[in-house]
């Protein structure tokens, strides 16, 4: 029992010397982690540093971007409601016929079918200047009813003022617009769309209302990137939708 006893007493020595050993090892493994834990904290508050950075150039190039190639403005029409003008009209008016003639304004036939305008029609959105503008309901009808128009009149077209022309001037500035925003934010579009798919040749309407979805689809795809308010936005209000996005007062644009 004795030689038994001293056996144990000196493997029990060679377990506690190896323990001590492993020990010293854990000590020097938690020390080199407590580094390489500063050295990533470290990296990733530069990082972070550096995606601020990067978002604020972004930012500033977008702002000069947009104000000085490519400004978005609201523009207010001088049109009255037409309940007012028969109001003043008709003293013995019902209240009933004034708030029909209200909902009639704030209401827009729309490919087909009826759709409630919120901006009740009072006000356009433009692009490079006030002259290109783009109906702040999205009913862009008067391109392809112009062009279908044109198809079966004879003779040269002399109406250099037709609202079809403003129309794909300004569709055609918010595509190039697209795209340059989605280069400086480096945020890949869900669909291919050119710079002068609304310039040149006449688009059927086929053509033009997929060509619409789609700037509408890549719109909204850098607005959700760039975390717009959603209560903002609109599928139908393609310039008002931008104007948004390119917004100073858009906390995280750049990000």
């Amino acid at each position: 029992d004795a030689e038994g006893l001293l056996r144990i007493k000196e493997e029990n020595q060679k377990h506690y010397r190896r323990a001590q050993r492993h020990q010293e090892k854990k000590e020097k493994i938690q020390r080199h982690n407590r580094k390489l834990g500063d050295l990533v904290e470290k990296k990733t508050y530069d990082l972070k540093t550096q995606y601020e950075h990067l978002a604020s150039l972004r930012r500033m190039h977008i702002l000069e971007l947009t104000s000085v190639i490519f400004p978005i403005e609201e523009v207010k029409t001088s049109t009255r409601d037409p309940a007012d003008v028969s109001s003043e009209s008709d003293n013995a008016m019902t209240s009933s016929t004034v708030s029909k003639l209200a909902e009639a304004r704030r209401t827009t036939y729309l490919s087909g079918r009826w759709v409630c305008d919120d901006h009740n029609g009072d006000t356009s959105i433009s692009i490079t200047g006030p002259w290109i503008t783009l109906p702040n309901n999205g009913d862009y009808s008067a391109y392809y009813n112009w062009v279908e128009e044109k198809k079966t009149t004879q003779g040269p077209d002399t109406e250099h003022n037709n609202p079809a022309h403003t129309i794909s001037a300004a569709l055609c500035y918010a595509t190039q617009l697209v795209n340059t925003l989605s280069l400086i934010l480096d945020v890949n579009l869900p669909k291919k769309l050119c710079n002068r798919q609304f310039c040149g040749e006449n688009l059927s309407r086929h053509r033009f209302t997929r060509a619409v979805k789609k700037l509408n689809a890549n719109i909204l795809h850098l607005c959700f990137s760039q975390h717009v308010n959603l209560d903002l936005l609109h599928p139908l209000h393609t310039l008002r939708n931008l104007m948004y996005l390119v917004s100073p007062d858009t906390e995280n644009l750049g990000r």
